[in-house]
């Protein structure tokens, strides 16, 4: 289990995210993979992309890295756009066989017909909002952690049968005192612990 695909799940907007952070964090996980022996496949949902060849790489990766800013509490509308292409027309072949369900077991439940059953999945999200917001019953995010207020995007994966790898975050991206060495730092500490 060497192969790890990287999706780049950035969408650009002029003079507000050009997308700098989410390549420093790529370059980052290029570094260390390469280093480590494993062999990756990048895909990018801000440019022109063939649905086949990308099903062919998520048939062909053991682990998937999403890297992506949360726009608006969510996926960009590209990587969501990503994200339902790839999935569904992996139907059948890479992603799932059904939802799971069937009519003559009702033991099978749904949410249990995914394909991606031997594949890992890393969130590594980009945030204008403070890290306080979450586990905090008084912050934005009323008591939600990290991973729970990214709920519909850990969903996707496990419906596809793919297992979770420890989310790294960084936050207040737009404070204007980012220490990005650190954060890699810590970024690299998560990766190694996901990875190796």
């Amino acid at each position: 289990m060497k192969n790890v695909l990287i999706i780049n799940g950035h969408q650009y907007y002029k003079d507000i995210a050009e997308g700098n952070l989410t390549r420093s964090y790529i370059n980052k996980a290029d570094e260390f993979l390469s280093k480590n022996g494993f062999t990756i496949k990048h895909s990018t949902v801000d440019k022109e992309y063939d649905i086949n060849e990308e099903v062919e790489k998520f048939a062909w990766a053991d682990y998937i890295i999403f890297q992506y800013p949360v726009y608006w509490m969510s996926l960009p509308w590209k990587a969501k756009k990503y994200v339902d292409e790839i999935f569904s027309t992996g139907a059948g072949k890479v992603t799932y066989a059904g939802d799971g369900r069937s009519r003559e077991d009702a033991s099978k439940k749904y949410g249990s017909g995914g394909l991606m059953n031997d594949k890992k999945y890393m969130l590594s999200l980009t945030y204008n909002c403070p890290i306080s917001e979450f586990d905090n019953k008084d912050g934005f995010f009323e008591g939600l952690s990290l991973d729970e207020a990214n709920y519909a995007v850990h969903k996707t994966f496990q419906f596809c049968g793919a297992k979770q790898l420890e989310t790294y975050s960084v936050h207040d991206i737009f404070k204007g005192d980012l220490d990005l060495n650190s954060q890699l730092g810590i970024f690299e500490k998560i990766l190694t612990k996901n990875f190796l």
